[in-house]
């Protein structure tokens, strides 16, 4: 990067509200960990576990090194509540104090690592270069190394310091900071938000941290809990082995001792044993709360969710007789500040059985999340805040993901645009058809394989047998959405939601595509809605039309009607935007012909 900021210079308020979270949003983020009933329980457990080994010297005074062999073995009582061990040395005093090495030395260990690792992957994904190279080298060396005899190495030379082994723990461990947050800044670096970012003039320091670290944070919570969890296990390991301090407490100590006398007083193990797995046991838990915490930024006011409600209830009554009736529906997308920007308002439309509805505006009006929402595949950050959305007379909005993923593919299915992108390279055309066909409708491969040859032929690809041994880069465009024509309609539904079908083809395969859509319509009794941009295919294909803008239904009706007498100025807009009946532009002339007078 082309700018650091000392470290030596203090974080000014500005400065930390634009590289972290502002203090509203991480207000947010704490409601929403102990609303997890998890989170807020293993962070609960880890707080304890933290406030008792700081305050071991008050909780437990006995010096956890001092023994008296007439104790050895003694039960619990007032003065020792875990009772003694084999040497009379006071269970509670070594299992604090032990605590406080343990943690402290993984504590070393984590911090470590995230000081190698992340800055050097964040460098390294953002700036490439030599830089990217030499570390990737380096990386890749001491990831071949193996972790154990290194450490049984660096203790040979280093002596039995915890904390010496702690440290080349935390150099073997930064690789796999570096890996993870490498890979995601050299993927997000690539976005044109950042490119933006950069035409606007910001320094890379300024958009990594506004651009990248929001990114990268969520995997690196995830990676300090698993990271933290080895660090302790590792170190637990080596003292159990007794290659550790072996004078100072530890739960591998502990463990180490407890084990030796395990037939005699078994309930030795416990004690370590229950410390240890509480701590990466809330470690990883509270992990993945924190990272659900800050990622999930979907949630909206409940006023919001009050609005949307009360447009329901203003809505027209939803009609349960068609095959899909959206009422009052409003989609939202979630912004960094922990708001939900509204998409789609109270969007109303109807699909019936044998019907064709457009659903057209131009780029940005709201089609493809009003489609989505449908489906329930809204992306990540994407939220219905309002509104009934009835699927052959279910209600869908709200529905669970497994009583929803049971209405796609019987009963509404989906074809979406670009068909290259939407077939799996790694996988042959035959695969992909029947795959569906043998989870859905349960069938055999024999059955699965006789269908996708039907299917291949009701949308006119010839020689279908061929056809299915081929890869999607063996085959056109046009074969290629006609394929997923027919993955579509592989599970019979009864109503189809088409996303610009016909976007990347050219004008002949177009209208075949658009031929073989309203003959599947006829014979099937099918009801779409076709979302597009181009009022060429609504008016080629739709009975009816629901026009779009600004995330608004502003105009809907029977096709002919909208087309040539529309009532919204933004309708009439569009079709003044046709330029079929523009006036045909005049031949080129070389300036001096123009310039010389006739």
């Amino acid at each position: 990067m082309s700018e650091h900021l000392p470290a030596d210079v203090p974080a000014t308020p500005a400065r930390t509200a634009e590289a972290g979270t502002p203090p509203a949003r991480r207000g947010n983020v704490l409601r929403r960990l102990l609303r997890n009933p998890l989170g807020a329980a293993s962070a609960v457990v880890l707080l304890l576990l933290v406030l008792a080994v700081l305050l071991a010297p008050w909780l437990a005074a006995q010096d956890p090194t001092a023994s008296s062999l007439g104790d050895a073995f003694a039960g619990p009582s007032g003065a020792h509540p875990m009772g003694m061990d084999s040497a009379g040395r006071d269970i509670l005093s070594r299992l604090l104090h032990g605590g406080r090495n343990t943690l402290g030395g993984a504590l070393i260990a984590l911090g470590i690592a995230l000081a190698l690792g992340v800055p050097a992957g964040l460098y390294a994904g953002y700036r490439g270069g030599w830089f990217d190279s030499a570390a990737e080298w380096t990386v890749n060396l001491v990831m071949a190394l193996p972790a154990m005899v290194v450490l049984l190495a660096s203790r040979a030379i280093l002596g039995p310091r915890v904390w010496a082994l702690m440290i080349v723990l935390g150099v073997l461990a930064a690789p796999s900071f570096f890996r993870l947050v490498r890979g995601i800044v050299a993927g997000v670096r690539k976005e044109l938000y950042v490119d933006a970012a950069k035409v606007s003039g910001l320094s890379d320091v300024r958009i990594v941290a506004r651009h990248i670290l929001i990114v990268v944070r969520g995997p690196v919570i995830i990676q300090v809990a698993l990271v933290a969890g080895v660090a302790i296990g590792l170190q637990a390991g080596l003292e159990f082995l007794g290659i550790g301090s072996g004078s100072s407490a530890t739960w591998g100590a502990m463990l180490n001792e407890a084990f030796q006398n395990i037939q005699r007083a078994p309930m030795l193990m416990l004690w370590p044993g229950l410390a240890l797995g509480l701590t990466n046991g809330a470690l990883v838990l509270l992990a993945g709360a924190l990272r659900d915490g800050l990622e999930d930024r979907a949630g909206e006011p409940a006023r919001a969710r009050r609005a949307g409600r009360d447009r329901t209830d203003a809505a027209p009554a939803a009609d349960r007789s068609a095959l899909l009736s959206v009422r009052g529906l409003t989609v939202g997308y979630a912004q960094p500040d922990g708001t939900a920007k509204e998409v789609v308002h109270g969007v109303c439309l109807d699909v019936r059985a044998g019907e064709i509805v457009g659903l057209v505006g131009e780029s940005g009006s709201g089609k493809t999340p009003t489609a989505f929402a449908v489906l329930g595949i809204l992306p990540d950050g994407g939220r219905i805040g309002g509104g009934s959305v009835l699927v052959k007379g279910q209600e869908v909005v709200g529905l669970p993901e497994p009583a929803h993923r049971a209405l796609r593919g019987r009963t509404v299915a989906y074809v979406p645009q670009e068909p290259m992108n939407n077939l799996d390279p790694a996988f042959t055309i035959g695969s992909q058809l029947m795959e569906p066909m043998r989870h859905v409708l349960g069938i055999s491969r024999s059955e699965a394989a006789r269908r996708a040859v039907e299917l291949l032929r009701l949308v006119e690809i010839p020689d279908p047998e061929r056809t299915l041994r081929l890869y999607p880069h063996q085959i056109s465009g046009g074969m290629a959405q006609r394929v997923l024509i027919a993955g579509a309609m592989s599970c019979d539904p009864e109503l189809l939601i088409a996303d610009e079908p016909t976007t990347a083809l050219d004008v002949r395969v177009q209208a075949e595509v658009l031929d073989l859509l309203r003959r599947l319509q006829k014979d099937r009794d099918l009801g779409v809605l076709l979302v597009t941009h181009d009022l060429g295919v609504v008016a080629d294909l739709c009975d009816r039309v629901a026009v779009m803008n600004g995330g608004r239904i502003v105009e809907t009706g029977p096709t002919q009607q909208v087309l040539h007498s529309p009532e919204d100025p933004y309708t009439r807009t569009l079709l003044g935007a046709v330029l079929d009946e523009a006036p045909t532009r005049a031949p080129w002339q070389p300036r001096e012909a123009r310039s010389t007078p006739v």
